[in-house]
């Protein structure tokens, strides 16, 4: 369990996150907002990548100010990828690896998931957007660790991939993961998640289930119920 109380964020003269109050269980909770809402801002705090103004983070009862062991336990997926471009796809698996101190972990799998064996010697500066962001959801999925931060993970997949990133998700949730995904792809949103926040200027606005919101916003669709939260 995550849980978040009063967590403020500014950077310059932006408010990014504004009281920001959550408790976050097993399950996929998805964090919507349109750009610079603070959602990857939130992300950031609980990773201790950008440390809060005010307020505070746990994780499983513990404070995590100050703390670093407890990344240990979480697997993250940033919204850019900044691979190094003159290392191959297998040279960055294993340096992730003597990263992560667990040469053991077999990669095959994914690499076989995602089609990715044409790609594993070449250099990463080779390769389509599409491609290097199946080798980073690699990276992420590799280790099995019971928080999961996916911070748009869709981004340049093909319809095929996307399929394969879904059941990845569903399969980590059955096996009680934490896991927080954001995403401007409404449909992969609602196959996903089984709570959502939608965050407007740094402050939560909602949340709930996808059926909660469309009840609350009185609209059929998910599309024009996410609409309607920001046109009110």
């Amino acid at each position: 369990m995550i849980t978040i109380t009063n967590l403020h964020k500014k950077f310059g003269d932006n408010q990014v996150l504004q009281g920001v109050n959550l408790t976050i269980n097993q399950g996929v909770l998805a964090i919507l907002g349109p750009n610079g809402s603070g959602k990857t801002t939130l992300n950031k705090c609980i990773l201790s990548m950008v440390y809060p103004d005010q307020g505070s983070i746990e994780i499983k009862g513990q404070n995590i100010k100050n703390q670093w062991k407890y990344r240990e336990n979480i697997d993250y997926l940033p919204q850019i990828a900044n691979f190094p471009n003159n290392i191959t796809v297998i040279e960055l698996i294993q340096m992730i690896k003597d990263l992560r101190h667990d040469q053991a972990k077999d990669h095959q799998p994914l690499v076989n998931l995602f089609k990715l064996t044409p790609f594993l010697h070449k250099k990463l500066n080779k390769l389509s957007g599409g491609t290097k962001q199946k080798v980073n959801l690699l990276l992420t999925f590799m280790f099995d660790n019971p928080i999961l931060i996916l911070d748009e993970p869709t981004t340049g997949l093909d319809p095929a991939a996307m399929i394969t990133l879904k059941q990845l998700i569903l399969n980590e949730k059955k096996k009680g993961k934490t896991i927080l995904v954001t995403s401007h792809i409404m449909s992969f949103v609602e196959e996903v998640s089984d709570e959502l926040i939608f965050i407007l200027e740094g402050k939560i606005y909602f949340k709930g289930t996808v059926d909660q919101l469309k009840e609350t916003t009185k609209q059929t669709t998910f599309e024009h119920a996410i609409a309607n939260l920001l046109i009110d």
